[in-house]
């Protein structure tokens, strides 16, 4: 009897893990990332193998840092803290795409200035989990944001189409950073002729 209820209770909370994420991208696809900040706020940190929800905590900071650097500030601080607290249960390669967000997070509210080092991190992060679509897309991001020399949006549209690839998994099928991956290809089509 007591396995048939953990089997149900784990059934239940996969149930829900994958409505959270279908909503979140319907959030994200509408561009109300007040959905996202009431997940981020409500959501009691816990370290979990895979991050949890590292993930939105790096949608949300890039959000809010472009929105109202203010507001960002304590948000950016916690994801730095949730990221280190997570070092050890991340998979390969994503504790140096998230530190390297941090570091560009921190960087664009001027509190630190490391960007080569994010850089590093970013490259760093794609050559320790190649097939990673998150870690080749964040490179690709990486890329397509930096300033020249370091930046390349050409160099950036081949790490989005690499993590393309991957992101055909279904397990991506309701993942805001696969949508986000398609995004930055058209727009290395559409507007910069790539």
């Amino acid at each position: 009897m007591r396995i048939r209820l953990i089997l149900i209770a784990l059934c239940i909370s996969m149930s829900l893990s994958a409505q959270s994420d279908r909503d979140m991208l319907d959030a994200y696809r509408r561009e109300d990332m007040s959905v996202w900040k009431t997940y981020i706020d409500t959501l009691p940190f816990r370290v979990e193998k895979g991050g949890g929800a590292l993930l939105y905590e790096y949608g949300y900071c890039g959000y809010v840092v472009s929105a109202d650097k203010e507001a960002a500030k304590p948000y950016v601080s916690r994801f730095r803290e949730h990221v280190e607290a997570c070092r050890n249960s991340l998979p390969v390669g994503h504790y140096e795409m998230y530190m390297s967000a941090v570091y560009v997070f921190e960087l664009r509210l001027h509190e630190s200035f490391h960007p080569v080092k994010a850089m590093s991190l970013a490259k760093e992060a794609a050559k320790k989990a190649p097939h990673d679509p998150l870690t080749l897309s964040y490179l690709g991001t990486s890329l397509f944001y930096a300033p020249r020399p370091f930046g390349s949006k050409k160099e950036a549209l081949q790490w989005f189409e690499k993590a393309q690839t991957y992101f055909r998994d279904p397990k991506w099928q309701d993942s805001w950073a696969r949508e986000a991956n398609e995004m930055y290809i058209r727009l290395c089509h559409d507007k910069y002729h790539l």
